[in-house]
């Protein structure tokens, strides 16, 4: 089964376009390259990769994804690693959620991915409130 690291808030009155944004700005603050889905009524996903860093520790072609979905009163964040999708600024959340969003992931990759989504899932809550 896909390793990912589940947050989900409730009664936190958060405005999840603006979450999504901050995010974006946190991982380009980090170094990442970051693309987004566009938003629909199932969520967002936002893919990130951190150049050469990542290509040497795990797959050139997979990225941290997080998919943000829900009410901005009860919503979840879910973040793994998943493929890198060279079109997703124009891919349905739909079209992504009948794949596998999430990847199996060795024992580098689950290494540096605990690493780098308990710093990130730390941000999200700040950010959250």
């Amino acid at each position: 089964m896909p390793r990912e690291k589940i947050e989900h808030f409730q009664n936190k009155h958060t405005d999840l376009t603006s979450l999504q944004g901050k995010i974006e700005e946190y991982l380009k603050n980090d170094g990442f390259t970051v693309q987004s889905s566009p938003s629909s009524d199932h969520g967002t996903v936002l893919q990130a990769k951190k150049g050469k860093f990542l290509s040497e520790i795990i797959d050139a072609d997979r990225a941290l994804t997080i998919y943000i979905s829900g009410t901005p009163d009860d919503f979840v964040v879910r973040i793994g690693i998943g493929k890198w999708l060279a079109h997703l600024g124009i891919a349905a959340v739909e079209t992504l959620l009948l794949s596998e969003l999430f990847l199996f992931v060795d024992v580098a990759e689950m290494l540096w991915n605990l690493e780098v989504e308990d710093k990130l899932v730390k941000q999200i809550v700040s950010f959250v409130g």
